[in-house]
Order: C-alpha cells, then sequence, then structure tokens
C-alpha cells in the first residue's frame, strides 16, 4: 500500500506504508468526549456497492485490510440490520494483531457489534448472538414487536429502545456514548450512511474504489432523505494498492 497525498517533504521516493503508519493515518482522535462516528465503504469505479448482491465482489486485500483496521481501531461496529444479514455478520473476532493494537490502545479486546433494526428483525438464532465474544447492542424503537425484542434479550442481545416509529439515530449515538463508546465504526448498509447524512452524524468517511465497472442496477453507498445542504468534507489522504485508491475524507471545520 502506498500514499499519494499527503507528500510527506522529507520522504525519499519510498512511499510504501507500514502497519504502524496505516494505524496512524486511520485513527480516531485522541481524547474524545463524543461519538466520532467514521463510515466505512466500498464501490466500483462507476459507483456501485455491491457486485452481484453484495460487497464481496468490490473488494481487495488492501480494503480488507483498512476494514479490519477499523473494526481493531473502534469501541463499537454500527451496522444496519440489513447490511449484516446479507453479509454475514457475526460478533467480532480475537486474533494477534488485534488483540495487540487494542491492548496497547488501551481497548476492550473486541468491540461489539451495534444493530440498528427499527422493527428487531435480527433472529435470535442470528450468528451475531450465537457466534461472538460480546453481546451485541440492538439499536431499535418502540414501534418494534415486545415479543421480538423480548426474545432478542433472552437470546443475550442488549436490546436499546431510541425513538417511536424509527430508529432515532442521534439518541442512538447519545446511548453509545453513555456506554463510553465513543469510537464508532460504521459498515453501513446505505439507508445507515444516508440517514447518518441527513442527521449530519458523519465524521470521516473511508471509501476504497475499486478498479471495475459493475454496470447493472447496483445502488449508490447512500440511501435516504435529502439533507437540508450538502456535508462538505476534506481530503485527508490518498493511498493506492493494487489499482484501488483508498480516500479518506473528514468533516469541513466549521
Amino acid at each position: 500500500m502506498h500514499r499519494l497525498w499527503p507528500q510527506d517533504l522529507n520522504e525519499t521516493t519510498d512511499t510504501s506504508l507500514g502497519d504502524a503508519e496505516l494505524e496512524r493515518a486511520y485513527d480516531y482522535p485522541a481524547d474524545l468526549d463524543r461519538p466520532w462516528v467514521q463510515v466505512n465503504f466500498v464501490s466500483s469505479a462507476d459507483g456501485a456497492v455491491t457486485v452481484g448482491g453484495r460487497s464481496q465482489g468490490l473488494s481487495s486485500p488492501a480494503d480488507k485490510k483498512v476494514f479490519a483496521l477499523g473494526r481493531d481501531l473502534a469501541d463499537v461496529v454500527l451496522v444496519g440490520a440489513g447490511t449484516a444479514q446479507l453479509e454475514g455478520y457475526r460478533g467480532v473476532k480475537a486474533n494477534e494483531v488485534r488483540a495487540e493494537r487494542r491492548a496497547r490502545l488501551g481497548l476492550a479486546p473486541v468491540p461489539p457489534i451495534a444493530v440498528v433494526t427499527a422493527r428487531a428483525t435480527v433472529s435470535p438464532d442470528s450468528p451475531l448472538l450465537t457466534d461472538t465474544l460480546v453481546p451485541p447492542i440492538i439499536l431499535t424503537c418502540a414501534a418494534a414487536p415486545r415479543q421480538r425484542r423480548d426474545e432478542l434479550a433472552e437470546a443475550g442481545a442488549e436490546v436499546v429502545v431510541v425513538g417511536d416509529e424509527a430508529v432515532d439515530l442521534r439518541a442512538a449515538l447519545a446511548e453509545l456514548n453513555r456506554r463510553g463508546l465513543r469510537r464508532v465504526n460504521c459498515e453501513g448498509g446505505p439507508t445507515l450512511f444516508g440517514g447518518l447524512i441527513a442527521e449530519d452524524l458523519v465524521d470521516e468517511l473511508c471509501l476504497t474504489v475499486a478498479p471495475l465497472l459493475a454496470g447493472g442496477d447496483a445502488g449508490r453507498i447512500a440511501t435516504g432523505p435529502l439533507p437540508p445542504a450538502a456535508r462538505e468534507l476534506v481530503l485527508a489522504s490518498v493511498l493506492h494498492a493494487e489499482g484501488s485508491l483508498l480516500l479518506r475524507y473528514r468533516r469541513a471545520a466549521r
């Protein structure tokens, strides 16, 4: 993996990044006093968010490395229920690299997964509950069937009601903040990302552009209500590897 931007004036022609440099580039700001929402996505060069209905077909070793790094550095992984089901989510696993990195940074051994689901559609026998080291957090609303909420709680999930007819994303982040989970790594999907944009809750976007033309009718990385105005970002870094561009944008200063 090589850095295209920003350039270091003292740097030689070798622009390759090691694990330590990559960690520094993608780490969260220090001493957070509120949730910092980093969104992680991959798309094709023509803007498709999936190939054959899943994001897996767009990924590359470099993208997978950044995806894993996002989990390594986070307090919590935030994901929509549809994406979790489609991509076969289960609890985050520990490995040697993750264990060393998280222990060094003072983080819990693995982050919990927080699932946004207005109707509590996660099945009690989902791998999110049956194959995990820590209980998932189910962020739902009062309109979700009470029986399903009770079943998920009995299966070991932490069920949190935030909102009446829909999940209130601001209230959801406030609940994560109350639990000390401020380093938020959002892995999609497009509806959740669109909701975060509409509420102006996105602090950072890590976007991998794959060297593919997917065509077809695949959706875009964000869908949802139109915000009052486009959200301005600033480019933080550009990396490249195996033909992919790994872009990192941050919220513009206000």
